[in-house]
């Protein structure tokens, strides 16, 4: 599930340059399993009907639904979905924007409004009174949740929930019997608080990809050494150490209008069916990155997608889709 690009939000004045990473996602996508795409209108899914044609994206596999958004960061307000006895249930958690920081009122009703338009067939919606956004959490299947105190513990987003509070939600919502929680890491230019998917990610229930910074020089070092050292003295679920395959340090990035850093993550890769697609930066470190997970997900073809676009509203790959699994479109 993705959301186009569109003119009533941040992207307006950058289309011509974003709209090309959405035709490659969209092109990997439908050649592998279905797309349901959110468009502003009828006029704009016209629009986003010729793009996909420019792009050889399958159109058997693509499922186009009108409904306003603010944003097109999909993973965060998309509904994260959960099997009870193998059957498929939709969780509709609040979105506030990050803590407030940007509207999302709009991004908030996506969801419900696609479960009441019967986009997602017969699977039940489950509307819940927590902030939660999809990127703060990373789950093994084997009853592990990985996430950050700097997002999930945020006043900004539950205030009156303590620690034990909000693991006592994650448990009761997605199954889970342990919570790992990294009190250290961050990328400078991210809004989420520090989303789990911009910082370390599981490949199976025993190996974890992460960020890992060896410029001693960069603003980032301390706090990522610190980060590492967490992964390094957690156990998988059967009480092991993880496997952890530590990703290259692109070279920093910068907007090119103000000046500002932006957070070039390679730990925002998308495991899609047979393949994963992994964020590129045209950067020296792209290559090596496409070989370290390579060795993570042998089973499965490593697809690189150029996304400098993206990260200039400060986010990536994994941050503008949401899986779905079999069963719910």
């Amino acid at each position: 599930m993705i959301t186009w690009p569109h003119a009533h939000g941040d992207w307006r004045a950058a289309l011509p340059d974003v709209e090309p990473v959405y035709m490659q996602l969209a092109r990997h996508i439908t050649r592998r399993e279905n797309l349901l795409i959110g468009c502003w209108d009828e006029a704009h899914a016209a629009h986003v009907r010729k793009r996909l044609e420019e792009a050889g994206a399958d159109p058997r596999h693509v499922i186009l639904r009108n409904v306003h958004s603010n944003d097109t960061w999909t993973r965060d307000y998309g509904p994260i979905t959960i099997l009870e006895q193998g059957k498929p249930r939709l969780l509709d958690f609040i979105f506030n924007g990050w803590g407030n920081k940007f509207s999302a009122s709009l991004d908030n009703q996506v969801t419900r409004r696609l479960h009441e338009a019967g986009v997602f067939g017969q699977a039940p919606l489950s509307t819940i009174d927590l902030i939660l956004e999809g990127g703060s959490i990373e789950v093994d299947g084997q009853g592990s949740l990985l996430t950050t105190e700097n997002c999930l513990l945020a006043p900004s987003r539950n205030p009156h929930l303590g620690r034990t509070q909000i693991e006592e939600q994650l448990r009761m919502w997605f199954g889970v019997e342990r919570i790992l929680w990294l009190s250290h890491g961050h990328l400078v230019g991210d809004d989420t608080d520090s989303h789990i998917d911009t910082l370390a990610r599981f490949c199976d229930p025993r190996t974890i990809a992460y960020v890992s910074c060896d410029d001693t020089e960069d603003e980032h070092y301390d706090a990522l050494q610190q980060m590492e050292a967490e992964l390094r003295s957690f156990r998988d679920y059967q009480g092991n150490p993880y496997r952890l395959v530590p990703l290259p340090w692109p070279a920093a990035k910068y907007d090119e209008e103000d000046g500002r850093r932006l957070a070039a993550s390679y730990a925002n890769f998308l495991i899609i069916n047979g393949a994963v697609l992994i964020p590129t930066y045209e950067d020296p470190a792209d290559a090596e990155t496409l070989r370290r997970l390579q060795a993570c997900f042998p089973g499965r073809e490593i697809i690189g997608v150029p996304c400098l676009p993206l990260i200039r509203q400060n986010g990536s790959l994994h941050c503008i889709t949401m899986q779905l699994p079999a069963g719910v479109l």
